[in-house]
């Protein structure tokens, strides 16, 4: 693409960034100006049929509706074609630059480099990191893609690379600029030549190694997805999915659906370090077991692997959603959770460690060990826990045991450990997560949920696991 089209694609995007064409609105009462703003410029950076950063145009209606009503569409959202609060929260997350609407198969062949063999030269650097953590975190990225494919990737130290890799603020020489801090941290070009394969990076952002800022590695390698030929994916879980998410760089693994996208481009490599690639979960598969419930301020919330669903009695769907996405710190799988509302906090535990969380805060001074509680050291998880508001009392699932706790007194009841297929009759031997609600406690084991009645104490009903998630 040539610097003149490149101008033409852009005026046209700056046409559609400054022309007044009215949101549709659920509620015209309900967002401010600057809401508005937000939203008009979204949509005609991201979802413009006049201008996309990956150099891909594509014909298609240009009304702010349809605009609306695609982006709905791509982010599972109810599609209204009207801004609604749960429009909006999307727009406001950090995310890629490049547009969710690009077709990399718009052409009549698939872009993709012609070789295996790919340089790379890093042009400048970053001042929030050391050169070094910067050059690490680069070369990283691209072996989370040269890992499961025949790529391979060079440094070139001088010369012009495949991939060139900037940093830059507002209009850095490609004519699509950034944003300023927060908003676009990115975009990279897809294969071919002069700006093909380019990665450019917001240096209005704070990039860092770890869950601080945004974490250049995972930046990094989305976009260099990009640059070698994949497009956004709807699925929450991957990482070409355009919604910044951090993850430890340290455990990364490539999720199953990146691995299709780019193996369908280059074939698989021969040296996958790490061959069980992590799946998104199906909420409706009847098989589907989970790893915890607990509620929290009236939602409830239900893990699965680095995932949780978010149920909420005024919403008609269960919205998915990464661990770290709203907390960072925590790991990116946990073993059991419950309430205590009467200190409004939740409680969180993977292994040995338990984490104290007041909203999106974790609180100061955890994560604690196990045995702070008073467990025994050799304990290695909790399988899950319930917290019941009508004796003030938590239960902990251990194997085929289970435990109480005095919240009040911070003090175990004697009598314990008691076996749960005596005590819950009905329910089996061990289990999976448990939640509290309405006179019932909430047992799952596998794909089985058992409906026990307090009171009673015996199960009332056995349902699938997936019910919960309204399936």
């Amino acid at each position: 693409m040539t610097p003149a089209m490149l101008r033409t694609i852009v005026l046209l995007a700056s046409l559609g960034c400054c022309l007044s064409v009215p949101i549709p609105q659920e509620d015209s009462s309900e967002f401010t100006e600057n809401d508005l703003r937000l939203a008009q410029k979204y949509l005609s950076t991201l979802y413009s049929s006049a201008a996309n950063p990956a150099g891909i145009l594509r014909r298609r209606g240009g009304s702010v509706q349809a605009q609306l009503k695609e982006m709905q569409s791509f982010f599972g959202l109810e599609v209204t074609g009207k801004l609604d609060e749960d429009t909006l929260e999307i727009m406001k997350k950090p995310r890629c630059g490049v547009p969710d609407i690009g077709e990399y198969n718009f052409f009549p062949r698939k872009l993709k480099w012609p070789r295996m063999n790919i340089t790379y030269r890093i042009m400048n650097y970053t001042p929030d990191l050391p050169h070094a953590d910067v050059d690490r975190a680069i070369k990283k990225a691209l072996r989370v893609w040269s890992d499961v494919t025949p790529l391979n990737f060079t440094r070139l130290r001088s010369g012009t690379a495949d991939i060139m890799i900037s940093f830059g603020k507002k209009e850095h020489g490609d004519f699509y600029p950034f944003d300023g801090p927060n908003g676009l941290l990115a975009h990279a070009f897809p294969p071919g030549e002069k700006l093909g394969g380019d990665t450019h990076f917001d240096d209005d952002e704070y990039f860092t190694n770890d869950y601080r800022g945004y974490n250049l590695f995972i930046v990094a390698a989305h976009e260099f997805g990009h640059a070698l030929g994949l497009d956004h994916s709807k699925d929450p879980g991957s990482l070409m999915y355009p919604v910044y998410t951090y993850s430890e760089s340290g455990s990364f693994v490539l999720p199953d659906d990146d691995v299709q996208g780019i193996q369908e481009l280059y074939g698989p490599g021969n040296k996958d370090p790490n061959p069980k690639h992590p799946k998104t979960p199906e909420k409706c598969d009847p098989e589907l077991e989970i790893d915890a419930v607990t509620e929290l301020r009236g939602e409830r919330f239900i893990f699965k692997d680095r995932f949780f669903w978010r149920v909420h009695p005024q919403m008609t769907d269960a919205e998915l959603t990464m661990i770290k996405s709203f907390w960072p710190e925590l790991p990116n799988k946990i073993d059991a959770a419950y309430e205590y509302p009467q200190k409004d906090l939740v409680y969180v535990f993977r292994g040995k460690k338990m984490w104290a969380i007041n909203g999106y805060d974790i609180v100061e001074g955890y994560p604690k060990k196990l045995h702070e509680l008073g467990l025994p050291k050799t304990l290695k998880s909790i399988d899950a826990a319930v917290h019941n508001d009508a004796t003030g009392k938590t239960l902990f699932f251990i194997g085929e045991k289970y435990m109480s706790y005095d919240e009040e007194t911070m003090t175990w009841d004697k009598g314990y450990p008691r076996s749960i297929a005596d005590d819950f009759m009905g329910i089996g031997e061990k289990v999976d997560a448990a939640y509290r609600r309405n006179g019932y406690i909430y047992f799952f084991n596998g794909p089985i949920q058992y409906e026990y009645s307090i009171w009673s104490k015996k199960v009332t009903r056995a349902m699938k696991t997936n019910s919960i998630l309204w399936c």
